[in-house]
């Protein structure tokens, strides 16, 4: 990654963390480097990150696994108070599995912390990258997704949603869902 790329990747882990709380089991799909993990590893009872790039490994009660949410994992229905999503979201197809899985995945008033770029980004990020300042990992894997779209999916999913905001001059977006407690909320269709 380049100069603007952790930047950037800061910025996200930044905006996301203040929602991990102290003594969560965290899911940080699209891991790739670790950085968020390491950023709020502290706080955390156990983490693992999932990346399809990814090389497997183990190291300091981290577990990182190739693969993909939905998709090839070994979790289990509610082995994570939280999941992380940072800049991934518009590069899934099936965002409805995908919500889905993190609805079985996680503990109840579990959380999905996620950050999404609107999609004028992708034209700013191409400039970038075509002048070098940026490495733009995936940047042909977005699906033209639409922001506004999000809480729907992970509404339709089970989730509530907790916080949205949006940062970096409203090129970046927020949101952060609650399963809700047991019996206190719909259960999310398999």
């Amino acid at each position: 990654m380049k100069l603007v790329d952790r930047i950037l990747q800061r910025w996200r882990i930044r905006k996301a963390a203040p929602f991990i709380r102290r003594g969560d089991r965290l899911l940080d799909v699209g891991c790739f480097d670790t950085s968020l993990i390491d950023a709020v590893r502290p706080r955390l009872t156990s983490a693992a990150g999932i990346d399809p790039l990814a090389e497997p490994a183990t190291r300091d009660g981290i577990t990182i696994h190739r693969g993909t949410i939905p998709g090839t994992h070994p979790f289990g229905p509610g082995d994570f108070d939280a999941i992380t999503m940072l800049a991934v979201l518009e590069h899934i197809q099936d965002t409805d599995g995908l919500a889905r899985e993190c609805f079985r995945l996680l503990a109840p008033r579990g959380r999905v912390i996620i950050t999404v770029p609107s999609p004028g980004v992708d034209h700013i990020l191409a400039v970038l990258r075509f002048v070098h300042l940026i490495h733009g990992m995936s940047l042909e894997e977005h699906h033209g997704y639409d922001i506004r779209q999000t809480p729907a999916i992970f509404e339709r999913a089970g989730f509530r949603l907790h916080r949205r905001a949006s940062f970096q001059l409203g090129l970046n977006h927020l949101f952060v869902f609650e399963k809700p407690a047991e019996g206190s909320g719909k259960i999310a269709a398999a």
